[in-house]
Formats: structure tokens, C-alpha cells, sequence
């Protein structure tokens, strides 16, 4: 039962993140492991980002999205990654309350933005195939900063819902959490009181942020396979399909996961398991991105080969 400050009830001004092993061999090769997958993701986004600036013939709706997509990646993976990394190798696993607040505010923040942020690529593929003509009429500038900036509002928005009821509760020991960052349903199962009530709030607000998404996405590919079912040319279909085969995969990679780890009760939380899950949508999609979009993508081949040929040739 929580006791009040008048009670000289002790409060948690620091968690210890216990993150993968204890052991100084493994934690050593885990560094090794995630500080080539850290780089890797940077590196690779941040290849994607540069094409699209630098490329004028790039300068699209789809690769602006993409550009997007690619920067809150960066970002998404920065909130939590360097952070382990330091604590594989430190004696110290410790983060203050108001760093952990930050974290888990940061990461649900980007996280709940790429949610949104999917449905507006799904959208911008959906125009691209059912209305290749009016594409660039319907999805004008304008609409694509709105589009983007709204998401960005309504996820950080969201985010600090979520945090602050989390966060607002009182923590009086444990504060050790068996997870390598600040993540929500980690954090609360600490809590020293029933937290019932905050559980519902975050499903209702987890489903709602992870099913309606994924419905509207659901729905727009719905209408695209309809359309691409009516071309005839069999060349055409395949390169159709082709465009969204790369964020099909994306989502995949991204929504199950997170809809496992968000939408399930804290009486089912497993810390072992659900840290390696989140794994998937934190570390390794962020990694697949660049892969899947570069790999499956002409466009972005022959920008990175057009760079480096100006390259040498400026050398």
C-alpha cells in the first residue's frame, strides 16, 4: 500500500536499468554488437537523407516521406542506444527520474509519431497508384509539411499524456528496472500503488494509437491491390506492387511488436522476454529501413551512384 510523504515514505530519485547480463564478458560483446548496429542505422539514414537533399529529381512527396521517416529513425534509436551502450561498459547503471522521464517522454514521443507517420506514407502510396495523374495536384507541398507536422504534434502530444500518468505515480522501491531503457510498462510496474486505472488509460490510449493506424493503413492497401488488380499489363502490376512491398515490410517489422509489448495487461508483463521484443521495433527496424529502401529502390541507387561519380571526379 503507498504511503504519503507524512509517512516518511521513501521516494526513488534514480532507477538502476539492469539491462542484458551482469556479466563483464558478455556485456563486452553485446557493446560490440550494438554500438556496429547503432552506426550502421545512423549511417545508413543518414546516407538516405543526404541522397534526398542533395538529388533535385528526388525532391517528391514519396522521398520527402522518406526523408522523414528516416530522420525520426535516427532520432528514435539515438533516445536509447547510447545510453546502453555506456551502461554495458560502466560500473554504473543508473539514471535519475527526471533523466528516465525524458527517455521514456522522448522515445514514445518519436515512437507514437512514426505510428502516424506510416499511415501518412501509406496515404501518399495510395494516391501515387489510385490517382497517378492528380499525384502531385492532390499531395502538393503544402500538404505534405501539414501532414508531417501533424504527426509530429500529435505524437509528442500523446506522449505526454501517457508519460505524465505514468510518471505522476509514486515510486518508493524497487527502483530497479530489468530492461535496458525507460519504457512505460517497465517503469509502472514499479509503482507503488494499484495501478489498475493507469493501466486502462494506456491501453485504451496504446490500442487507439496502435490499432487506428494500423486500420487506415490496412485500408488504403486494401484500395491499392483493388487498383492494381485492374491494370493490365503485367509489368505495371509488378512494379506497383513492387513501390509498396519495401513499406509493407517496414510495418510489419514495426507494428508487431510494439502492438504485442502496448496492448497486452501488466499482470502478462514478462521483462525478460519483452525486452528483447522491443528489440525489433527499437533497434533492428531502424536498421531494416535503409536496407529495405535502398536495396528495392532504383531511384536511391542512382543518386548514391551519382554522388560518389561527383565525388571522385572532384577529387
Amino acid at each position: 500500500m503507498w504511503m504519503s510523504p507524512s509517512q516518511n515514505q521513501t521516494w526513488v530519485s534514480e532507477f538502476i536499468l539492469l539491462g542484458f547480463s551482469s556479466d563483464t564478458t558478455t556485456n563486452r560483446i553485446l557493446f560490440s554488437v550494438f554500438l556496429l548496429l547503432y552506426l550502421s542505422s545512423v549511417l545508413g539514414n543518414g546516407l538516405i537523407i543526404t541522397l534526398i537533399c542533395l538529388e533535385r529529381h528526388l525532391h517528391t512527396p514519396m522521398y520527402f516521406f522518406l526523408c522523414i521517416l528516416s530522420l525520426l529513425d535516427m532520432s528514435y534509436v539515438t533516445t536509447t542506444v547510447p545510453q546502453m551502450l555506456v551502461h554495458l561498459l560502466a560500473q554504473s547503471q543508473t539514471i535519475s527520474f527526471a533523466g528516465c522521464w525524458l527517455q521514456m517522454y522522448m522515445f514514445s514521443g518519436l515512437a507514437l509519431t512514426e505510428c502516424f507517420f506510416l499511415v501518412v506514407m501509406a496515404y501518399d502510396r495510395y494516391v501515387a497508384i489510385c490517382y497517378p495523374l492528380r499525384y502531385t495536384i492532390i499531395l502538393n507541398w503544402g500538404l505534405c509539411t501539414q501532414l508531417s507536422a501533424g504527426t509530429w504534434a500529435c505524437g509528442f502530444f500523446v506522449s505526454l499524456i501517457h508519460t505524465f500518468l505514468t510518471m505522476r505515480l509514486p515510486y518508493c522501491g524497487p527502483n530497479r528496472v530489468n530492461h535496458y531503457f525507460c519504457e512505460g510498462p517497465s517503469i509502472l510496474n514499479l509503482a507503488c500503488m494499484d495501478t489498475h486505472l493507469i493501466e486502462m488509460v494506456g491501453l485504451f490510449i496504446s490500442v487507439f494509437m496502435l490499432v487506428a493506424p494500423l486500420s487506415l493503413i490496412v485500408a488504403s492497401y486494401i484500395r491499392i491491390a483493388q487498383a492494381i488488380l485492374k491494370i493490365k499489363s503485367m509489368q505495371a502490376r509488378c512494379k506497383a506492387f513492387s513501390t509498396c512491398a519495401s513499406h509493407l515490410t517496414v510495418i510489419t517489422f514495426f507494428y508487431a511488436p510494439a502492438t504485442y509489448i502496448y496492448t497486452k495487461p501488466i499482470s502478462r508483463y514478462s521483462p525478460e522476454r519483452d525486452k528483447q521484443i522491443s528489440l525489433f521495433y527499437n533497434v533492428f527496424t531502424v536498421l531494416l529501413n535503409p536496407v529495405v529502401y535502398s536495396l528495392r529502390n532504383k531511384d536511391i541507387k542512382g543518386a548514391f551512384l551519382k554522388v560518389m561519380g561527383k565525388g571522385r571526379v572532384a577529387w
